[in-house]
């Protein structure tokens, strides 16, 4: 499948809509990874209370997106393998965090081509943070 080019936007933080739909997404995801059953074993590698995860994701997304840098001048720079060491990630949970993201960008009713376009970047990063082999 060939991705599009993204509209005429500055930046993809402008195409989704801004802090408020970024903000939707990343609580999607946590709704979703917390109770749908395909995602339990994406939900066992998080704290009990889901709340940190939920503000960092959706402070790194803003910036990430080209919009306000709040993960940035809090934490410094993302770092995001590194502060994902101490997580056991391979194929597996790669694939069911982009899974998540995707149902998420989905059910956010996101453009289609945003969808595309921002399925790519996930699933590079995912592959990115990879730091087992297998699994």
């Amino acid at each position: 499948m060939q991705i599009q080019e993204k509209p005429a936007f500055n930046t993809v933080y402008e195409w989704i809509g801004g802090e408020e739909k970024v903000k939707e997404l990343a609580e999607r995801f946590y709704d979703i990874m917390d109770l749908d059953p395909a995602y339990r074993h994406l939900r066992s590698l998080h704290q009990p209370d889901l709340q940190h995860s939920r503000d960092t994701l959706f402070w790194f997304l803003c910036g990430w997106m080209g919009g306000p840098r709040y993960y940035e001048e809090r934490f410094g720079h993302p770092r995001l393998r590194m502060r994902h060491m101490h997580v056991s990630i391979g194929i597996q949970e790669r694939d069911e965090w982009v899974a998540c993201m995707d149902q998420s960008m989905r059910e956010c009713a996101l453009d289609d081509k945003l969808q595309a376009h921002l399925h790519e970047s996930f699933m590079h990063t995912a592959d990115f943070m990879q730091n087992q082999n297998g699994h």
